[in-house]
């Protein structure tokens, strides 16, 4: 017992071990493109199960796009964007006209073509563009002073700022805004920045700038975060916050500046009023120079949410349209709207997602230690199918559960506890197999496999049911047949025999000529050894019959055949030398076994079990007690039964027979002689024990009742 516990303890600390190794890998910093990929995967996995979160209608925020079409219309086509301020405060008014709670902008213009140094004649090009920008900067300065627009600089070295004129119309940096965002190792935007330092101050982002006034609150920035009205920004890095896309891009009303343009000069405020009452307006450009890859790069679709135009016709866009990357403006816009629906991404922090991936890991490991590799594969495969559910479930609630880490190891954890499997505890297996392959039965093999028992030179004192049987006039039948035939006959008798055994959990201990010695209740506890074996008897009794009757092998001959078990506590193990040994059993039950078989020749029956072995079978079995008798090397008498059938397969004409018999053994043991003998002769003519114990008795009345002795003594083996 001390081996098994042994292995057990080991086994459980390797596969402790390789969970913790594994877990603590992929949930190590640098595995940190792990949970970056948990994000990607989250994000599409929502969009394909529940599509967009919310209505486009009720987006805090709204993209004025300067697109292809606008840089295609009149009159901006082939004209640098330079010259397109006037215009550009033209929507800025319209659109704080129409109600825009504040407009940021998502691009800076770092020179005025009024600063050109162009020569132009006799002149430079700034020169003859004096007062170009002049309602350009009368519209920042307007929405400045009700703090209605925020211009865009970008932190680095150098900054790059928008140009003088435009920095003193929005009063310097009191509507100035960082527009810097944030990337991880892999290049991807996943998080953005709620702060960024300048001159050892905190500077809110564009985005915090935006929403906060568009929620008319001051946001109360702090070393550990940042809060905005009673919302608390989660982040897992300091002074960001994890973006919380929708899939598609489809939930942000995107608007072309061609056609609002068209709009203003049309004078249509009502549009205006309709769209953007109410909304954050962020202006930028959505070309190929300013886009990034982000968390939702696996479920990208036609960018931005179209919404009903003003002036300009509806263009077509192809259903199928879908690219990796969006435009920076978008992840502004996203920043906005979790800010002010407070559902930032909430992502947990390293030593809940170490505990996730270590319990994941640890399922996986046992799961590849109890089973087969492959069904231990197909159940983590379903898990991971449910977690994966669960967590896209409670990303569609911002809770971003970590997925790509646990996944990753508990797939680790199952491959390395298969491969210790086959490395160690495996070739216990091997042994187990090897050693007990030809002589236990492939189901026993199994078990003594489950209970990690290994066979060891030595043995234990256990209580068995020894189970002996032989051919009966086995010389008889060998005189009769070739060398050949009788080997074909025993073969075949033995497996038969042997087969029935094993199917009743007996362990079948050898072969002497035609016997077999078999036992029950060993190697493998069976508390219902007897029952077991009485069971094995009546059908290798069964067996036997049918094989006289279509067996090519016993066709001419009538075989028969003699069983006697026994019950009782002995000595059962592996015997030998170191190098060779077999599992056995020794002990006086086996002897007892042996003579009961051999009784069976003397009373004329098939199976005779002792006292032992009826009291552990039950009533389950139709027993006759058949007499108590002394054999040869045993000094106590034991009784001894025959075992007639199952109870419940009993004719009448069969219970007659053993109450006539039991009536008859009881008068005997009371020595009353005349009415034992009356008892027996009524049945000796049709049964053979009757028979025997009706002579018995009339040798018992003419010896005299000195003579008289119960008990019979069977010197023969």
């Amino acid at each position: 017992m001390a081996v098994a516990i042994g292995r057990r303890t080991r086994d459980a600390l390797a596969v402790i071990a390789i969970a913790l190794a594994c877990a603590a890998l992929f949930a190590s910093p640098a595995f940190e493109r792990a949970r970056g990929l948990s994000l990607d995967a989250l994000t599409w996995l929502r969009f394909e199960a529940f599509g967009n979160r919310h209505d486009a209608a009720t987006s805090p925020a709204v993209v004025v796009a300067i697109d292809e079409e606008s840089y295609q219309a009149a009159p901006f086509k082939g004209a640098p964007l330079l010259t397109w301020t006037g215009e550009i405060g033209r929507v800025l008014t319209a659109l704080l006209d129409g109600g825009a709670k504040v407009v940021g902008f998502d691009m800076v213009f770092q020179t005025s073509i009024e600063q050109s140094e162009i020569p132009l004649g006799d002149a430079t090009l700034g020169e003859k563009t004096r007062g170009f920008d002049r309602d350009f900067l009368r519209a920042l300065a307007a929405a400045a002073g009700g703090g209605k627009v925020v211009l865009g600089e970008i932190f680095g070295e150098p900054p790059i700022l928008p140009a003088p004129g435009q920095r003193i119309a929005v009063r310097q940096q009191q509507n100035l805004r960082p527009l810097n965002t944030y990337t991880d190792s892999d290049d991807v935007v996943r998080r953005h920045p709620l702060t960024l330092s300048a001159e050892g101050k905190a500077v809110p982002s564009m985005a915090l700038e935006l929403a906060a006034r568009s929620l008319g609150l001051a946001p109360r920035i702090a070393p550990d975060g940042v809060t905005l009205g009673d919302y608390t920004v989660p982040g897992s890095v300091a002074g960001t916050m994890t973006l919380n896309f929708a899939g598609g891009a489809q939930d942000i009303p995107t608007y072309s500046f061609a056609d609002l343009r068209s709009c203003a000069l049309n004078g249509d405020k009502d549009y205006f009023r309709r769209e953007f009452a109410g909304k954050v307006v962020l202006i930028g450009t959505v070309g190929i120079e300013d886009r990034r890859l982000t968390s939702k790069r696996f479920a990208t679709r036609a960018e931005g949410a179209r919404r009903p135009r003003c002036v300009l016709g509806e263009r077509a866009v192809p259903q199928s349209f879908a690219r990796s990357t969006i435009a920076g403006v978008y992840i502004h816009a996203t920043a906005v709207n979790n800010l002010v629906r407070q559902d930032a991404a909430i992502e947990l922090k390293r030593p809940a997602v170490v505990a996730i991936a270590t319990a994941l890991a640890l399922l996986a490991a046992a799961l590849a230690r109890v089973l087969r590799p492959a069904s231990a594969a197909a159940i983590l495969a379903l898990l991971a199918v449910l977690y994966t559910a669960l967590a896209t479930a409670l990303f569609n609630h911002a809770y971003a559960l970590p997925l790509a880490e646990p996944l990753a190891a508990g797939v680790l954890a199952l491959a390395a506890t298969t491969g210790y499997r086959f490395m160690v505890t495996d070739k216990d297996r091997r042994l187990l197999q090897k050693s007990f392959a030809y002589y236990l039965a492939p189901r026993e093999i199994e078990r003594m496999l489950a209970s990690r028992r290994l066979p060891q030179l030595g043995g234990e004192t256990r209580e068995v049911t020894v189970f002996f049987s032989d051919i009966e006039g086995f010389s008889r039948i060998a005189e009769q047949m070739s060398p050949e035939q009788l080997m074909a006959l025993t073969n075949e008798y033995l497996s038969a025999i042997t087969d029935v055994i094993e199917s009743h959990d007996g362990y079948v201990d050898k072969y002497i000529g035609d016997s077999v010695v078999a036992m029950f209740g060993a190697p493998l506890d069976d508390p219902d050894h007897a029952r077991s074996a009485a069971r094995a008897a009546l059908d290798c009794r069964a067996r036997l019959a049918e094989l006289n009757r279509t067996s090519t092998a016993f066709q001419g001959i009538k075989v028969a055949q003699r069983i006697g078990i026994n019950s009782g506590a002995a000595l059962v193990g592996n015997f030998g030398s170191q190098r060779r040994f077999n599992y056995s059993v020794m002990s006086d039950a086996v002897n007892v076994a042996s003579r009961l078989e051999g009784a069976n020749k003397f009373y004329g029956t098939t199976i005779i079990a002792s006292d032992s072995t009826v009291k552990l079978a039950g009533d389950e079995f139709a027993w006759r007690e058949l007499d108590t008798i002394r054999v040869k090397g045993r000094e106590q008498s034991l009784s001894i039964y025959e075992l007639h059938g199952r109870a419940d397969a009993l004719t009448p004409q069969d219970r007659r027979l053993l109450d006539g018999y039991a009536a008859g053994l009881a008068h005997w043991r009371a020595g009353e002689l005349a009415q034992a003998g009356e008892c027996f002769a009524a049945a000796a003519a049709v049964d053979t024990p009757s028979a025997l114990f009706a002579a018995r008795v009339t040798a018992a009345c003419q010896a005299g009742p000195a003579a008289w002795d119960p008990v019979r003594a069977l010197q023969e083996k």
